[in-house]
């Protein structure tokens, strides 16, 4: 009876970690998913709004462009995988493009400590102006998909 629970726990480990391993293989997207941005605005919808929300909008643009700039030459859009763009889903490549978002996020963040920081000193209509200067490069980054 002991041997039958141990084999069967036995297979059940060995399943379980066949089917992690494969996990860790499947191909990423080379953009992350979370660089689109779900309202645009105008100017009179700035206007109305306080300066505390309009720098999360700023640090959000911020952060949106920086996620996506790198890789305009692949893709605009989420959702585009090296396999999809014929790059090979080795470990070599795999490891790099982790590599890469581990680097953005770490720039994410100190440039958000810092933006949270500094950003509160700047003028309202200036903090308006980016925010409406990123957005408009936004919707161009998606209209450049037109170009190839």
């Amino acid at each position: 009876m002991k041997i039958r629970i141990i084999l069967v726990s036995f297979s059940l480990f060995l399943v379980t970690s066949i089917s992690f391993a494969q996990k860790n293989k499947a191909p990423k997207s080379i953009i992350s998913e979370n660089v689109s941005i779900k309202k645009y605005h105008t100017k009179e919808d700035l206007d109305r709004m306080q300066k505390g929300e309009l720098l999360d909008l700023y640090v959000e643009r911020i952060e949106s462009l920086v996620k996506l700039l790198p890789y305009i030459a692949f893709a605009t859009k989420p959702g585009v995988t090296m396999t999809t763009l014929g790059i090979p889903n080795d470990k070599d490549n795999r490891t790099a493009l982790d590599e890469q978002f581990d680097a953005t996020e770490n720039f994410l963040e100190t440039n958000n400590e810092f933006q949270r920081r500094i950003l509160p000193y700047s003028d309202t209509s200036n903090l308006i102006a980016a925010i409406l200067f990123y957005e408009e490069t936004m919707k161009s980054l998606h209209e450049y998909s037109e170009f190839h």
